[in-house]
C-alpha cells in the first residue's frame, strides 16, 4: 500500500456538530448509506468517524465503501468492508475519531463512492451535521443492509443528517490538493456543491472542495442548552480540528452572520442575551483567529464577505451596520490572503442591504438556489487551479 510517489489527499468532508435533540436520539439496527463525489481520482481510500460531539461510545458495526450513481443503491460487485485496526467492527470513545485502515479501490474524478455504516446496537446519534446542496444527501434503512445492493423500499428514507462520517482521503498524485468551505448555514448549503462541479471542470481532477460548515455556529459564542445546542460549536473550538484535512492548502470562509443576528434579549429569549451581541472588533479579532492559525498551518485564507439579512426577523440597523463593519474590515484587511464579496454577488445593487430579485431564499437570510450558484462563480478562477 505505501507508495512515495503518491500522497493522501482530503477528496470529501464535513464539520462534526450536534443533533437536533429529540426524545430519539439513539438508533439500533440501522443502516446509513452516504453517497458522496470524487473530485480527484486515486488508488486507495480511507474514512474518518467521528464522535467529537457524543456524550457515550459509539459502537460501529460494520462500514463498506463502493460505487455507485450518487442514489440510494450501489454497485455491490465494488463493495469492500473497510477495516480499523483490521477488525471489521470499531467503538469510538466519547469526544474521540477513527480512521480506517488504508483500502485499495480505483477511483475515478467525478464517480460516486458510497460509503454505507451499519448500527447492530442503540447508539447515541448526536454526532452530526445537517448539509444540503445538489450533492448532498444520504439515506437510511432499517436492518443490516450495509453490504446490500438496494435498500428495501419500505424500510428506507432520505436524510440530509451525516452521522459520523466526517472525511474521505485518497491515495493520489502529489500535485492534488483541497479547498476547504469553512463557515455556517449558508455554507452547510448549496454553495460548496455548485463550487464542486466547478472545480472538477476547471481543475481537471486535481482540486477538491471539502465542505466544513454547521448550521447555526457562530464565531464568538455557543449555546449551552439542550434546546439551542445544535446551532453547535463556537469558531475556536471548530477551526482547529476542521482544518485536519489532509493535502489541505486553501481556505475558504464565510462566517459570522449568526454572532449578529442571534442576541435579542432574555426578555424575549432567555437563552439568547444582549450580552451575547459582539462588537465589530470582537469578531474582527475572531477571523483574525481563523487567520492566524490557517497560516500557521501553510494554508491560504479567502474571507468572505457577509451576505444581506434586511427583512430576517431580527433585522435592525444596528445589526446593519456591524455587517457593514466586519465587511469592510474583509474588503481592506491585508492579513488574509484576499478576500471574496459573496454580498456583492447576491445583493441588489440599488439596494445593498437585501438580496437580489430572485436571490432570496424568502426567509431573508439564507440565499436561494440561483445566489448560491453565484457564489461559487465569485470564487476566483486562480483558487481552484
Amino acid at each position: 500500500m505505501p507508495d512515495n510517489n503518491k500522497k493522501w489527499i482530503g477528496a470529501w468532508g464535513n464539520a462534526i456538530s450536534i443533533a437536533t435533540r429529540t426524545p430519539e436520539n439513539y438508533a439500533k439496527n440501522l443502516t446509513l448509506r452516504y453517497p458522496v463525489k470524487m473530485l480527484i481520482s486515486g488508488c486507495a481510500l480511507k474514512i474518518k468517524l467521528d464522535n467529537f460531539c457524543g456524550t457515550e461510545t459509539a459502537a460501529i458495526t460494520a462500514v463498506y465503501a463502493a460505487k455507485s450513481d450518487g442514489n440510494s443503491e450501489i454497485a455491490a460487485d465494488t463493495s469492500i468492508q473497510l477495516t480499523f485496526g483490521g477488525k471489521n467492527s470499531v467503538t469510538i470513545p466519547a469526544g474521540e475519531t477513527v480512521t480506517c485502515d488504508p483500502a485499495q479501490m480505483d477511483i475515478n474524478a467525478g464517480e460516486f463512492i458510497t460509503i454505507s455504516i451499519y448500527l447492530a446496537n442503540f447508539t447515541e446519534m448526536r454526532s452530526a451535521v445537517l448539509i444540503t446542496g445538489p450533492l448532498s444527501k444520504g439515506f437510511f434503512a432499517v436492518g443490516d443492509c450495509a453490504a446490500s445492493e438496494k435498500l428495501p423500499d419500505k424500510l428506507s428514507n432520505k436524510t440530509n443528517w451525516f452521522y459520523f462520517l466526517s472525511d474521505i482521503s485518497v491515495l493520489t498524485e502529489p500535485k492534488k490538493r483541497t479547498v476547504i468551505c469553512f463557515g455556517d448555514s449558508i455554507t452547510a448549503q448549496a454553495w460548496p456543491d455548485f463550487l464542486m462541479e466547478r472545480a472538477l471542470q476547471i481543475s481537471g481532477g486535481n482540486t477538491a472542495v471539502v465542505r466544513k460548515a454547521a448550521s447555526g455556529t457562530r464565531i464568538l459564542r455557543q449555546y449551552d442548552n439542550i434546546t439551542y445546542d445544535s446551532y453547535g460549536l463556537k469558531g475556536d473550538i471548530r477551526f482547529p480540528r476542521e482544518t485536519l484535512v489532509d493535502g489541505a492548502d486553501t481556505i475558504i470562509i464565510q462566517h459570522g452572520i449568526n454572532d449578529i443576528i442571534h442576541p435579542v434579549g432574555t426578555e424575549v429569549n432567555k437563552f439568547r442575551p444582549w450580552s451575547d451581541l459582539p462588537t465589530a472588533e470582537e469578531m474582527i479579532e475572531g477571523l483574525r483567529y481563523y487567520i492566524r492559525l490557517a497560516h500557521e498551518k501553510g494554508m491560504k485564507v479567502y474571507l468572505g464577505t457577509l451576505l444581506p439579512i434586511e427583512g430576517w426577523r431580527t433585522y435592525a440597523d444596528f445589526r446593519e451596520k456591524l455587517r457593514l463593519d466586519v465587511n469592510n474590515w474583509i474588503r481592506t484587511t491585508n492579513e488574509a490572503d484576499g478576500c471574496i464579496d459573496f454580498d456583492m454577488a447576491v445583493c441588489d445593487p440599488t439596494h445593498p442591504s437585501r438580496f437580489d430579485e430572485g436571490c432570496d431564499s424568502g426567509d431573508h437570510l439564507h440565499p436561494s438556489i440561483n445566489a448560491y450558484k453565484r457564489m461559487a462563480e465569485a470564487v476566483p478562477y486562480e483558487i481552484l487551479t
